[in-house]
Parts: structure tokens; sequence; C-alpha cells
């Protein structure tokens, strides 16, 4: 069990890119780590921690997750909401149970995240919740219209959150982030809106849409979210969307 003193943070999509880049920053900086995912973790999860494999778009499963993560440990200073699904297909081609499955994942798990994740927060003396959006709650593109509905929600759930537990000393804030190297965004790429015959030629297109050049890594990202989970740095921020997009979102279209 985590020790009284020691920060603890429960971290979904723990398998992923983001996810295990995030899971690895928080172990190093000392934190006992819970992750969580619908897909094995493999080799090397932190000794410190423990790995709940489940499914959070199952509004049963998030109640054993959260029933497992108090039997772990009795409070935690940080949640990460980090799990998604994407479904890249034209709008008029998604299929209720598509969007319906993507709603779940992205956002609904996050309302539920709020609710049972609460008490344990409370019990620290207060903490924070960082959710994962994406730059497409804010410019999107064709083919990818559940996501970015999914992950719009998020940064207005967001905001309610952090007015709503402000009271209690626990913050809440948003991080959007742009083009990063990640299973994800690879296979998102057949969707047409990066021309190039090969995977590589496409991820060169790409870093060439942000400002600087390049793609981002999911360390970068993670750094990010740490920033937002520990006090001592972002103590003053609640209700925020931080984005993280290599400037994508700062140059004009038309340009």
């Amino acid at each position: 069990m985590c020790a009284i003193k020691q920060r603890c943070v429960l971290i979904t999509g723990a398998a992923g890119g983001v996810g295990r880049a995030t899971l690895n920053l928080f172990a190093e900086a000392g934190w006992k780590v819970i992750g969580v995912d619908r897909k094995p973790f493999g080799e090397g999860f932190p000794k410190s921690g423990v790995f709940i494999h489940a499914d959070i778009a199952q509004p049963d499963q998030m109640e054993a997750i959260f029933s497992q993560a108090r039997a772990f440990s009795p409070s935690l200073n940080a949640v990460v909401n980090n799990a998604a699904v994407q479904i890249a297909k034209p709008l008029l081609e998604t299929t209720v149970e598509e969007w319906d499955m993507v709603m779940a994942t992205n956002l609904r798990a996050v309302f539920l995240s709020a609710q049972l994740a609460y008490p344990l927060l409370l019990a620290a003396g207060g903490g924070a919740f960082v959710n994962v959006s994406s730059v497409h709650a804010v410019q999107t593109s064709a083919n990818i219209a559940a996501y970015a509905a999914s992950k719009g929600g998020i940064l207005a759930l967001t905001r309610a959150m952090a007015i709503e537990f402000a009271k209690d000393n626990i913050r809440v804030n948003a991080i959007l982030p742009g083009a990063v190297d990640t299973p994800m965004l690879r296979a998102g790429l057949d969707r047409g809106h990066v021309s190039g015959p090969s995977m590589s030629e496409r991820l060169d297109n790409l870093a060439r849409k942000t400002v600087n050049g390049r793609i981002g890594t999911p360390e970068e990202i993670a750094h990010a979210i740490y920033f937002l989970a520990d006090d001592t740095q972002s103590s003053f921020m609640t209700g925020q969307a931080l984005i993280v997009d290599g400037g994508a979102t700062a140059r004009l279209s038309t340009e």
C-alpha cells in the first residue's frame, strides 16, 4: 500500500504511447502508480505500482477499477484520464454503435472517474485531475467527428469539474496534445488528411504542418501532464486547457 506521505496517481490508457511515458515519468519522480488499460501492459511495469486490466467504457468495470485502487491506496493525489479510442471515418458513415463507443470511452469515463476518484482525492486533502483532450477539440479535420466531439466535451467537463471541486482543493485541467508519434496517430494517417505513399513520408509531411517542424514525443506530453498534476508547479491553475502541439494551432490554415 502507498505510504501516507508518498503521492499516488492513477493513469488510464497506461499501456499506450502517452500513457506509458506518463506512468514511467511519475514512477521516476517517486510516485506510486496505478495503471489502467484494456490492453495488457507487458513487461516493465514499475514495481512500486499496480496494473489493472479493465475497460473504462464499461461502468461496472470503472467501479471495479476504483475499488482496486482503494485497496492499493486509501487516497490519490492525481488522476490522469488519458485513455481514448478513435474512429476515423466520415460522419455520415459512422454508426450509432461506433459513436456511442467513442463517447463511452473518451467522455463518459471521465465523468465516472470524477465521481469515483473524488473520495480518494478528498482523502488526500486535495489533488488534481488531468484530462487528456486533443487539439481536435478546438480545430479539427474531416473523418474524425466522433473523436473531435468527445474531446470537445472533455473541455467543457473539465471546466465544470474545476468549478465544483475547487472548494475541496481539487484542481482540474485539460491537456490538448497535437501530433504525437503514437500508434493511434499512425493508424489515423490512413484517413487522407496527410499525403504520402508510405508511413514515413506521411509522418514527414505531418511534421511540416507544425511551426517547429516536427512531431511530438510521448515523453514531451508526459512532462506537460506531470506539470498539471504536480501542486508544486501548477498550484494556481484550474479549469484550463493547455495546448501542446508544436505550434500547429497557431498557424492559419490558409497560410
